[in-house]
């Protein structure tokens, strides 16, 4: 969340509104890099200030779905991409809280893809939002309660993507190759296709460059490509990028 530092007033402000109006949220946050969650934690965690108490944290599938089934928040801030199975695997598991009749556990996707097929993946999910890591404490205050009521949020850019989806009756083309990589690899597949270095991947997506060099070998491997130039052409001719 790279505006998180630079948000903390703003965020006390209108956090400190939704306080005084006697709003509270229930959340558990769930991503696999832990400095992240202690960072939003610090973020929003001042209930207070903010109304939102962190009740739980989960750094994989399995932790989630236990963490979110025991302590039953109201929200979920859910990563896309997770060890275990990604965001998609917490949805199905957790789809019965979903629906529950009285207390429904309601999701909202947070994370650092931008990617068409990850929004879609997990709205058809069962998620009522989807923000990206860009996104200021005040608006991840104010999502989250807009969550909690029942609204759909998304980042703005992203909005087009799920009204696309939804207008189409017809399901969207299998694509065997893509279908090889890993939700990670696929992460890295779209940055590398974009023009950035692996300094920047691994930064951007909290890994070490070794990591980033083995997700691109693999991905290399997977589909048959010599090399990222390659990769490239093959990422935009999908409009991966």
């Amino acid at each position: 969340m790279s505006d998180a530092t630079e948000a903390n007033e703003p965020a006390e402000q209108a956090g400190a509104g939704g306080s005084e109006g006697g709003r509270r949220v229930r959340v558990v946050l769930v991503d696999d890099h832990r400095m992240f969650r202690t960072g939003v934690q610090a973020e929003i965690g001042r209930t207070d200030v903010t109304g939102v108490e962190v009740v739980g944290e989960a750094a994989d599938v399995d932790q989630a779905v236990t963490v979110i089934t025991t302590t039953r928040p109201e929200v979920v801030l859910l990563d896309v991409h997770l060890p275990g199975g990604g965001g998609v695997e917490v949805l199905r598991r957790c789809a019965p809280l979903m629906t529950a009749a009285k207390d429904p556990v309601r999701f909202l996707a947070l994370s650092v893809s931008d990617a068409a097929e990850d929004v879609i993946g997990v709205i058809r999910g069962g998620a009522r939002g989807y923000v990206t890591k860009t996104i200021t404490g005040t608006d991840l205050v104010d999502s989250i309660f807009r969550v909690q009521e029942g609204d759909a949020v998304f980042s703005p850019r992203l909005a087009g993507f799920v009204l696309d989806a939804f207008a189409s009756t017809d399901a969207p083309p299998v694509d065997e190759d893509l279908d090889r990589l890993t939700q990670r690899e696929r992460e890295v597949l779209r940055l590398i296709a974009r023009g950035y270095a692996y300094k920047e991947i691994a930064k951007q997506l909290f890994i070490s460059v070794k990591t980033v060099e083995s997700h691109v070998s693999a991905v290399l491997r997977k589909l048959q490509l010599s090399n990222r130039h390659e990769l490239t052409r093959w990422a935009t001719a999908r409009r991966l990028v």
